[in-house]
């Protein structure tokens, strides 16, 4: 039942996502837009986003040695590109998240439980450097751009971030969320729940490691904002990267949440309503935001690759230690 809840919910949102874009654009103008979009600029967001999986990985490296879990750098890097082809066929980031938890529990048996609390403590990290570059993107919007609720569903996201990060280590939040834990028992959820959270707590002495990995996010973010910039360059939107760090925080917000199968129509929908705030014509928004779809997909197929390679040379391991 629970199932066929999400999936008629997933098309749903799907079908209205679809409906508005038909509504909004033309399919004969967009396909021009996107036969002459400009190579080089795709090729620079393309190279973005690939060249910001290593300091991810490095990212991920200290939090896993913060536990006692140690790792090589290449293969780590290797973990996130398969995750990248993952989420292409699962929702979104999640399905991802999931194959780097199971690909690293499977080397360090044991240790499953810290494995889940430094994938889900850099996710919620990532989302708290979004939301550091969305209070920063309000800030940059006031009075230049018309974005409308854009810019308070940024506000809210800042609020709930800043709720959430107590909630998560702050030792007073334990009575209240204790409060919970029968509901949670009774949805069946309360043994992984709380293998999560204190996996993630257990973080909270740690805070130079956590301000420093919290600085390179922002960092990495910031740098990611760029890449949806080019994209749309490459099919001529006349904005400069400003607006963009308006829309980018919120973009990975949207991409975050599986509301359908590697956030199709969502995310385009998302282009065409933002940048249709900024006169940006819909057709060039869609485009926009299929590029950025286009770079997303480019990302996975080193992914794709490995994992063929490895199922051809059977070189596929379950434990770091055949490595070491």
């Amino acid at each position: 039942m629970r199932r066929a809840l999400r999936v008629a919910g997933t098309l749903v949102v799907t079908g209205l996502c679809v409906a508005y874009l038909v509504w909004k654009i033309d399919l004969r103008r967009t396909g021009h837009e996107l036969a002459h979009a400009r190579l080089g600029y795709f090729l620079a967001s393309l190279a973005i986003m690939v060249v910001t999986v290593w300091p991810m990985a490095w990212r991920w490296q200290r939090l896993l040695r913060a536990k006692g879990i140690e790792d090589r750098l290449p293969w780590l890097v290797r973990t996130y590109f398969v995750s990248y082809m993952v989420g292409q066929v699962l929702p979104t980031s999640i399905g991802g998240d999931a194959s780097r938890i199971y690909e690293t529990t499977r080397r360090h048996p044991g240790n499953g439980g810290p494995i889940a609390g430094s994938v889900l403590l850099e996710r919620a990290l990532g989302g708290a450097a979004t939301l550091i570059l969305a209070a920063v993107g309000f800030v940059l919007a006031i009075g230049r751009y018309d974005v409308g609720a854009y810019l308070w569903v940024e506000a809210a996201f800042v609020v709930g971030t800043v709720v959430l990060a107590v909630a998560l280590f702050a030792r007073s939040a334990r009575r209240p969320l204790a409060r919970v834990a029968p509901l949670l028992r009774r949805l069946r959820v309360d043994r992984p729940l709380r293998m999560v959270y204190e996996g993630i707590h257990s973080y909270r002495d740690d805070w130079t490691l956590l301000v420093g990995v919290l600085v390179l996010t922002v960092f990495v973010q910031a740098f990611r904002v760029l890449a949806i910039w080019l994209a749309a360059k490459a099919v001529g939107v006349p904005l400069g990267p400003r607006p963009f760090y308006v829309m980018g925080p919120l973009l990975f917000l949207v991409i975050l949440v599986p509301f359908t199968i590697n956030g199709l129509a969502v995310r385009e929908s998302f282009f065409v309503s933002f940048l249709g705030h900024l006169h940006v014509d819909a057709n060039r928004a869609f485009a926009t935001g299929f590029l950025f779809f286009l770079v997303t997909f480019a990302l996975s197929l080193p992914g794709a690759a490995i994992l063929a390679w490895e199922s051809v040379r059977g070189i596929a391991r379950p434990s770091i230690r055949h490595e070491l």
